[in-house]
Parts: structure tokens; C-alpha cells; sequence
């Protein structure tokens, strides 16, 4: 378990913060950096061990892979590439995919092996995508190396992002990491940033997934309208779970002087699939992109090979979701419909009314979520028999009053937050001229209640850990 939200808001983020603002310039990365350990280490201090060593070897494979390209000797820098993916991977693999590897040899042999009971290790799966990034962007000429293992260590556990990203790769902040200034405009808007991101989690992700969890566990008052508001209600949890996180991670760099990528554009807007992974997790499509697909050959060799190179991207994107069959099958899923959209069904969708294209994309986005939330996919096929009436079910019952009754507001409010009103709405409101100090103090004041709000809220709840933390 890594920081309760109360003791990282109370005690944690106001000490670190502190001391970071009064450290001498110079010394600012290594505060960040035995910060980012400490906070990594509350929980799992174990793992620690193993992100220092992920660290020391990317650091050290960064820079035998720069020597080599200066001495002209590409063949071996192109090694140390391979020997650092290697390990990463490989350490990855080991903590992720163990049981998983285990379990499917045991169905192939017909044998009951033991299954390793392995920890993963929490954000395991960014970090190691961020250090990866490291040494091929040394080889690509993207960035020099770092000659400060200090600031390299900084670059891998920065507190903000290390659980859950943006994944950022180091050329996106190699800049930042030696010279970065902290202004007050940027600390309120990062002030601004944290308290949206914070606001989704706590009231909108967390109230979803009470929803979600109460549609499940309703046995024989199940009905099809109920089932279909409690995937609804999951669209929203991970939503908002995830993009609050990467508001806060974003609002927090912006507090200390850095500017992480964008991770999520409203993506249940979107008119397409296509559309939607141009939205979603950002920085992971990204980095599928420039790290696989491009390097396999993207777009430029025809369309087979364009179709290979998404079904391998989309299947690998699986796999990095979790170590269990219906990921995979979700990656599959998704990669086969933007498949049909790049061959045929794009043109279609961009001819036909908005609304009808938009129906489309939420449609086939709730079923990916159908596939997605149950790891046990005899669960999630039992679930889809009670959405699509093959149950023996009502269609609407008395508990779908009760759950509207109960959550009604909620899902309105979801339903707003998925669209970038508020968000226009406030940025009209803060750029007006006119009642410029009346607007600034209300905000203020906004941001105030919200956070009483937020506070009462996790008091008052169990600990509720981000969904992402564990992928």
C-alpha cells in the first residue's frame, strides 16, 4: 500500500514541498529524488531495491550506448540496446507475467504446477516503459546522456508520475531536468490542475465504482437496464480514476517546474475508435508508437504490413494492461475494430451524421469495458447475457428506480464531466476582464470548499486505491 490520501495531502506533499521551494537550486533534483524513494518506499520498501537497480543499469547502458555511437561503433551500441530492453523486460516479465506464464504451461502439459504468489511491484510497468525510453533515445540521437545518476534517478521515481504516468520519455523533460524555473502563474495552475484531477478521483471514480459494485452484487434483481447503467457506471470510474491521476501528476510537475505530456483529451467525445485511442492514455499510445509501430515499419510498406503492425501493437497493449486473459482479449478486440476502421469502416463513420458515429464509438467502448472489467471472463460473459436480454431477467425493475434515485446525479454529472464544459466554462470565466477580481476570488473560494469537501469525503471512505495502480 503506498500513501493513504490523507497522509500524502496533510503531511507528505505540503513537507516535500516546503523543502524543495527553500533547497538551493543545485540541490533541488537530489531532494526530489530521496523524496520520490520515500514515497515509493512507504509501502513496499522492498522495491525499492529493485528501482534503484533499474536505474544504475539504464544509467550505465545509456552511456556505454552513447560511446559506442561516437566511436562509430553501431553494432555494439545497438547491444546495449537490446541488453537494457533486456533486463527491463525481463525484470517486468518476472514480477507481471510469472503466474500468468505458469498457469497457461500447466493447461498445455494438462499438469496443476504451483502458481508463484509474486507482489508486483505498483507502477512497475510505467517506470520500466520510461527507462526503456531512455537508452533507445541516446541511440536515436533524441538526447544526450545524463551525467548526473542524481538527476537520471530523479527522471525515474518523480513521485508526481511514478505510479500510474504520464509515461514520459526522457527527452520529453531532459531539458527540464537540468534547468527549470517555478513561477507563481504556473504553481496555481498547477494548484488548478491537481484539485480537477483530485475532484474526479474522490467524487466522481469513487462514487462510479460504488455504483458498479452494487449492480454486481445484485443477484436476482439483476435487469437489463440495471446491468447496462452499472457499465456505464465502470466507463466513468476508469475514466476519471485514471485522467484524475494524470491531472494531479500534471498539476503537481507544473508545482515543481515540469511539463508532463498530456494524457487524455476527452476521449468519450469521440466519433470513432480511430478517435477515441488518439484520446485515451495518450502517452502510452505514443509510446507504442514511436518505440513498436514505427520501428516495425508503421504505414510506409503496405497495408498488410500496416494490419501486422497494429494487431502486434494492440495485442502488446493487452499484455501491458495486467497478466490475465481478458486483457489480452481487450487488446485483441481493439486492435481488430481500428483494423476494420483503417480499411473500411473511417470513411463510413466520416460521412454519416455526428450522432450516429458518436453512438458507434460509445457503443463498442462500453463492450471494450465489459471485456476489461472482469478478469474472470466467465463473469464478464454471464454479465453481457444480462445486457443483451439472453438472461433470465427483466428488462427494468424496481432496484433500477432505486439505483437512479441513489446515483442519478452522479451519472449526470459524469456525463458533463466527459465533455470539456467545465472545463471552457471556468478558463471563460478566469481569462474575462470584466469582474476579473470577483471571478479570481470565487474560483479561490471553489477550490477551497472543494478540497473541505474532498477531505470529509476520505475521512469518511476506506482506502480506495487508484484502478491504474495496479496495472
Amino acid at each position: 500500500m503506498v500513501f493513504s490520501s490523507l497522509l500524502f495531502l496533510f503531511r507528505f506533499l505540503p513537507i516535500a514541498l516546503f523543502v524543495y521551494v527553500i533547497t538551493p537550486k543545485k540541490f533541488k533534483n537530489f531532494v526530489l529524488f530521496l523524496a520520490s524513494l520515500i514515497f515509493y518506499a512507504w509501502g513496499e520498501p522492498q522495491y525499492v531495491v529493485l528501482m534503484i537497480f533499474s536505474t544504475v543499469v539504464d544509467f550505465v547502458h545509456g552511456d556505454l550506448v552513447y560511446r559506442c555511437k561516437e566511436k562509430g561503433n553501431l553494432k555494439a551500441a545497438k547491444c546495449f540496446v537490446a541488453s537494457s530492453a533486456i533486463m527491463n523486460l525481463g525484470l517486468l516479465g518476472y514480477f507481471k507475467y510469472s503466474g500468468l506464464l505458469v498457469e497457461s504451461l500447466g493447461a498445455v502439459l494438462n499438469k496443476d504446477f504451483d502458481i508463484p504468489d509474486i507482489a508486483l511491484p505498483i507502477g512497475i510497468s510505467f517506470y520500466t516503459f520510461q527507462t526503456m525510453s531512455y537508452t533507445i533515445d541516446i541511440y536515436r540521437g533524441k538526447c544526450k546522456p545524463q551525467k548526473n545518476i542524481i538527476d537520471f534517478g530523479t527522471y525515474v521515481a518523480l513521485f508526481p508520475q511514478l505510479i500510474a504516468g504520464p509515461i514520459v520519455s526522457y527527452h520529453q523533460i531532459d531539458q527540464e531536468l537540468r534547468e527549470r524555473k517555478m513561477t507563481t502563474k504556473e504553481f496555481y495552475e498547477g494548484i488548478l490542475c491537481f484539485m480537477a484531477g483530485l475532484s474526479k478521483k474522490v467524487l466522481l471514480a469513487n462514487n462510479a465504482g460504488l455504483l458498479f459494485d452494487q449492480v454486481k452484487a445484485l443477484g436476482s434483481s439483476q435487469s437489463v437496464v440495471a446491468a447496462w447503467m452499472g457499465i456505464f457506471a465502470y466507463s466513468f470510474q476508469i475514466y476519471f480514476d485514471f485522467s484524475g491521476y494524470s491531472d494531479m501528476a500534471v498539476g503537481l510537475g507544473k508545482m515543481l517546474g515540469f511539463h508532463f505530456p498530456k494524457n487524455f483529451d476527452y476521449p468519450y467525445i469521440s466519433k470513432s475508435i480511430t478517435e477515441f485511442w488518439r484520446r485515451w492514455h495518450i502517452t502510452l499510445s505514443s509510446w507504442f508508437r514511436d518505440y513498436v509501430y514505427i520501428p516495425l515499419g508503421g504505414n510506409r510498406k503496405g497495408l498488410l504490413k500496416q494490419i501486422r503492425n497494429i494487431a502486434i501493437v494492440w495485442i502488446l497493449t493487452g499484455i501491458w494492461h495486467g497478466a490475465s486473459y481478458n486483457y489480452v482479449l481487450w487488446g485483441v478486440y481493439f486492435g481488430c475494430l481500428l483494423i476494420l476502421e483503417k480499411i473500411c469502416l473511417k470513411k463510413w463513420l466520416d460521412r454519416i451524421p455526428a450522432v450516429f458515429s458518436h453512438l458507434y464509438s460509445v457503443f463498442f467502448i462500453l463492450i471494450g469495458w465489459l471485456i476489461f472489467s472482469f478478469e474472470a471472463m466467465g463473469e464478464g460473459m454471464a454479465y453481457a447475457k444480462v445486457m443483451f436480454g439472453m438472461a433470465d431477467v427483466a428488462f427494468a425493475n424496481d432496484m433500477v428506480f432505486y439505483l437512479l434515485r441513489n446515483y442519478g446525479v452522479l451519472l449526470v454529472a459524469s456525463v458533463i464531466g466527459c465533455t470539456p464544459l467545465v472545463k471552457k466554462w471556468v478558463k471563460a470565466c478566469l481569462d474575462s476582464k470584466k469582474y476579473q477580481g470577483l471571478v479570481t476570488v470565487a474560483v479561490n473560494a471553489a477550490i477551497i470548499l472543494l478540497f473541505v469537501i474532498i477531505t470529509a469525503y476520505l475521512v469518511d471512505a476506506s482506502y480506495n486505491p487508484f484502478l491504474y495502480f495496479r496495472f
